[in-house]
């Protein structure tokens, strides 16, 4: 019997097909049939019906390798989305190296804002004027127990808005002299360009409103009015109108600087202490008129030295000052003879003190800043402008001396 089935002739499924197919063709069943199916057996060649499971079989097998390509690009892109979101999540909690360069440019950006201020507002004036007024309000004390709170809050109001104010003068000078400054001082924020004028405008505007809101609601008419007499004079010294921009005008230009810095801030800050802070009388004592004439020298040697760097720009534009009409060098040195006599004068003054500590430290003190001042003064080139201002900027550097001697004035 299975030699009758192995040598029978079948017929494949299809019954169009002609070609009869035997068993035997088949000899190791029907995955070895479909092998040579595929391979492309001769036997196989004529039979239609085979033909199109061959076909089948290939389209079957090219969707196979589609679908595992197909997933496989599907785990990719999960996969992609996963590291995605894991990264996300990382840049989130560990701060990404993106964000440094933009968190140092913000930083930059501040550093950059605040210098620019910091030259704007001429900060040796803002210093000299801080410790004008803390010196001066010390010699209205009269007692240990005066250090209370009371003392330093209004100290602290008198020196805030004083600051505002001297921002404002000095400010103020800036916006209508930025052509002299493009040739004096280069470096200064309008000039450069750092500053528009609009924004020059509004910070001037700015703190002088502050400086007057302050006085104003603090209530001392003292402090009040040495902001008014600080805001008329510094504003006739610098603005551009008929009869004013006083500072052309050597004499008077001095006279404003003498009037602000010498009687003003003395007067009115230590009246301001000893009025509004105590509510004693006003009273004028000694060490407050020795003061006011010390400061009168130093107001004076500030109005003459000031423009001696400036020359080059004050000479083009007919700014007429003392070290244009007289030289440089002139000035100069009668800038150092009045520090000198007003050193001396000093020395005199401690000598003649009834304290011993007194008269020790303002003697020494005094005699040391005079030998250095003369020493520095020996050594200056006047030819370079660097060392000039240099040396401006520590004539107001000795001005503590002021501090000092209001310590050395008064006694509990």
């Amino acid at each position: 019997m299975d030699s009758l089935l192995r040598g029978a002739i079948v017929r494949p499924p299809c019954l169009k097909c002609t070609t009869p197919v035997e068993l035997s063709a088949f000899p190791q069943g029907r995955k070895r049939w479909r092998h040579d199916i595929l391979k492309g057996n001769p036997k196989y060649s004529n039979c239609r019906s085979l033909n199109i499971i061959k076909k089948y079989s290939i389209v079957r097998s090219q969707a196979y390798h589609v679908n595992r390509f197909a997933g496989s690009l599907r785990q990719q892109s999960t996969f992609s989305w996963i590291l995605d979101k894991q990264f996300s999540v990382n840049a989130s909690s560990e701060h990404p190296l993106e964000s440094k360069p933009e968190a140092k440019g913000t930083w930059k950006s501040i550093q950059t804002s605040l210098d620019a201020f910091y030259r704007f507002s001429r900060p040796h004036t803002v210093i000299g004027t801080v410790i004008g007024i803390i010196s001066v309000s010390l010699l209205a004390i009269q007692r240990l127990s005066d250090f209370s709170p009371l003392f330093f809050m209004g100290l602290l109001e008198a020196i805030i808005a004083a600051v505002c104010m001297n921002i404002y003068i000095v400010g103020l000078n800036q916006l209508f002299d930025i052509e002299i400054d493009k040739v004096n001082k280069p470096y200064l924020p309008l000039a450069s360009g750092e500053y528009s004028v609009g924004m020059g405008v509004g910070i001037v505007a700015s703190f002088a409103l502050m400086s007057f809101f302050l006085g104003w609601i603090v209530g001392s008419w003292p402090l009040f009015s040495a902001l008014f007499v600080s805001f008329i004079l510094g504003t006739a010294y610098s603005i551009n109108l008929p009869l004013l921009r006083w500072k052309r005008f050597a004499l008077i230009a001095a006279m404003c600087i003498l009037a602000v810095r010498a009687v003003v801030v003395q007067l009115a800050f230590f009246l301001h202490i000893q009025t509004f802070v105590y509510r004693r009388p006003p009273i004028l004592t000694w060490p407050l008129v020795f003061t006011t004439a010390f400061m009168s020298f130093f107001s004076i040697v500030i109005a003459l030295f000031k423009d001696i760097p400036d020359i080059d720009g004050d000479r083009i534009f007919g700014i007429r000052s003392f070290s244009v009409r007289l030289g440089q060098k002139r000035v100069f040195w009668i800038c150092i003879y009045l520090l000198e006599i007003a050193y001396a004068v000093a020395m005199l003054v401690g000598a003649a003190s009834s304290c011993l500590w007194s008269k020790f430290i303002t003697v020494l003190g005094h005699g040391i800043l005079a030998l250095i001042l003369w020493n520095q003064a020996k050594s200056l080139d006047l030819k370079n402008k660097v060392s000039i201002t240099s040396f401006y900027m520590f004539i107001w550097k000795v001005n503590p001396n002021c501090f000092m001697q209001s310590i050395c004035s008064f006694h509990w």
